[in-house]
């Protein structure tokens, strides 16, 4: 049984240019996002060079980029962990509670 050519057949052609055109935006969006990548590392080299620590440039980084309110409730939440794992004297919520006693 042979399939007519029709309507369908063009209704198919413009679905495939259509998902052709986001395939090809996909991609160019993906070699943007490699070439910035690059870009990044190779600024993180410029730093290392230059004497910085990469790890601590990168925590300022997302620290910067953090709400306030998530930033303070995560670092609350990590307090009360060191609390639990009796850590807490070295943070300053626990120097505080020290110099109370």
């Amino acid at each position: 049984m042979s399939e007519k050519i029709g309507h369908n057949s063009s209704v198919n052609a413009v679905a495939a240019k259509r998902l052709l055109s986001i395939i090809e935006r996909i991609e160019a969006l993906d070699a943007e996002r490699k070439n910035l990548g690059d870009d990044v590392k190779d600024i993180y080299k410029e730093a290392k060079s230059a004497g910085f620590d990469a790890p601590t440039i990168r925590l300022l980084i997302k620290h910067r980029a953090e709400d306030d309110a998530k930033r303070q409730e995560r670092e609350a939440l990590l307090e009360t962990y060191l609390a639990a794992l009796g850590q807490l004297a070295d943070t300053p919520l626990g120097q505080a509670a020290a110099g109370r006693l």
